[in-house]
């Protein structure tokens, strides 16, 4: 039996009513652990704000609040100016690859699809890393939206080359997904280091780009992100419908009335949307994608209505606690952020491809 008979027999289109029930449960659990999560990671740092007191300072700038400011005018500084928008970025990051994890598992009917096991997030990298030479040495041809856009274009070429190459007849097997992914993703990290050591004096800032952190970022970015990533996660919520549908079997879909090919390129272009938007400003990180949509799929089931949110809140907390053991394990260093998510990653890779082999995957 492979991957994908097995990840359609245990998804469901329509959930019955307690699951829907249970789902709106977790996604109001979900969504109070991000708020948590949120206010510790923007309270953490050099100068400590204590939670009650950056709870206030956020509530104070919110409209038709009024609250006496009994804090350090440095505290609302540092929290407004530089913790808020990294929070913000690492949330929008982890939002978006654990969506359109979720997403391309879907697509593919393949449980072990992520944006970084098959090569995307490397893509995606890469031509963010291309558009970043490009700025540097010619600072007018290549705007601010210069580098997500290399990086969506990567991300593009990229999926598309998996698919092409990871498709056996009409399915696309757990081991031509993982071969044609590793073996792209590989090529990709390969030109990234060739541009990199191309790069001259800019060495140090594309390395910490490759390594996945984001330091003082400010707000630009959060302005360019979001507003991409809200698209492409937009766009996929419109098409849960096909996609629950496409779980089963693609003859079965378009029987039901869905336009096969075109609402898997829309899935397809949408999922690499919200991983080349974050990985434009982060670099590649990797396995959030994975284990997200598996942990909000065993709470709420496979129907992505339910999926796709619960996916990019969970995406969200996960990155953001991610950052927050990052800048604090090491004190006063800190570690790469795709570090942090590789340790957490890898042992549930390596538990899914031990399921996967007693399961008959291959």
């Amino acid at each position: 039996m492979g991957a994908g008979q097995i990840f359609r027999r245990t998804s469901h289109a329509v959930a019955p009513a307690w699951r829907q029930s249970r789902g709106r449960i977790w996604l109001v659990v979900v969504v109070l652990a991000v708020l948590v999560i949120a206010i510790l990671s923007v309270g953490t740092g050099s100068v400590a704000i204590p939670p009650l007191t950056a709870l206030k300072i956020l509530l104070a700038r919110l409209p038709f609040v009024t609250l006496a400011a009994d804090w350090p005018a440095s505290s609302a500084a540092i929290l407004l100016d530089i913790r808020l928008p990294r929070v913000a970025l690492v949330a929008l990051a982890g939002a978006g690859l654990a969506s359109s994890g979720a997403a391309y598992q879907g697509v593919f009917r393949n449980p072990l699809a992520d944006p970084y096991l098959i090569g995307v997030a490397s893509g995606a990298g890469l031509g963010a890393i291309c558009a970043i030479v490009l700025r540097m040495r010619f600072p007018g041809l290549v705007g601010a939206f210069g580098v997500p856009l290399g990086a969506f274009a990567g991300a593009l070429v990229t999926v598309a080359l998996v698919y092409v190459f990871g498709r056996v007849g009409r399915g696309m097997p757990t081991t031509t997904l993982l071969l044609a992914g590793v073996a792209l993703g590989t090529l990709a990290s390969a030109l990234s280091t060739f541009v990199l050591l191309r790069a001259g004096q800019q060495i140090g800032l594309i390395s910490a780009f490759l390594l996945g952190g984001y330091g003082s970022a400010g707000w630009e970015p959060v302005l360019i992100v979001a507003p991409l990533v809200a698209i492409g996660f937009g766009t996929l919520l419109l098409l849960a419908r096909p996609l629950n549908l496409l779980l089963f079997d693609e003859e079965q879909a378009g029987q039901l009335g869905v336009h096969v090919e075109r609402a898997k390129l829309i899935a397809v272009v949408a999922a690499t949307l919200t991983t080349a938007a974050p990985v434009a400003f982060s670099g590649p990180i990797g396995f959030v994608g994975l284990i997200v949509p598996h942990a909000a799929r065993l709470l709420v089931g496979a129907d992505h209505r339910r999926l796709l949110p619960l996916s990019a809140l969970g995406g969200a907390g996960f990155l953001m606690l991610a950052d927050l053991l990052a800048r604090t394990i090491v004190a006063p260093e800190e570690l790469p952020l795709g570090v942090v998510t590789a340790f957490a990653g890898v042992p549930f890779f390596l538990y899914l491809l031990r399921r996967a082999k007693n399961a008959a995957f291959f």
